[in-house]
């Protein structure tokens, strides 16, 4: 069992940047792929970016790429979404995910784990 707990989110105009964390309960982190996630209100929850279980492989959805780094730190059971040059667009509850599959995963049905969310607004 994994449980992740999400941080860094808030209010920002947009231009601006935030850092979100997740942080993971438990001793086999390194052993999971990660992801995040966002959804807004009516809208089905879709993926922003992923990272596999090392570290060495990353992929974005196109509307973040060139803005958007995720990262993680295994030995601190802790990843990271960096978030610069926001638009009103990114609004959203944004959700961390743990998969058991060690590469990058894309669709949400592959995640075996979520935290709770936090939410992202961007004013223009």
């Amino acid at each position: 069992q994994v449980q992740l707990v999400e941080t860094g989110g808030g209010l920002v105009q947009a231009g601006g940047s935030l850092r979100l964390s997740c942080a993971a309960s438990g001793r086999t982190f390194s052993t999971y792929a990660m992801g995040w996630f966002r959804q807004t209100p009516g809208q089905e929850r879709e993926f922003v970016a992923g990272i596999n279980s090392h570290g060495g492989t990353t992929y974005y959805t196109d509307s973040v790429k060139g803005r958007f780094t995720i990262s993680r730190d295994n030995a601190k059971n802790t990843v990271f979404l960096q978030m610069n040059t926001l638009k009103p667009e990114d609004t959203g509850v944004y959700y961390c995910a743990a998969s058991k599959i060690r590469t990058v995963v894309i669709g949400r049905y592959e995640y075996d784990y979520w935290g709770q969310g936090t939410q992202v607004t961007v004013s223009s």
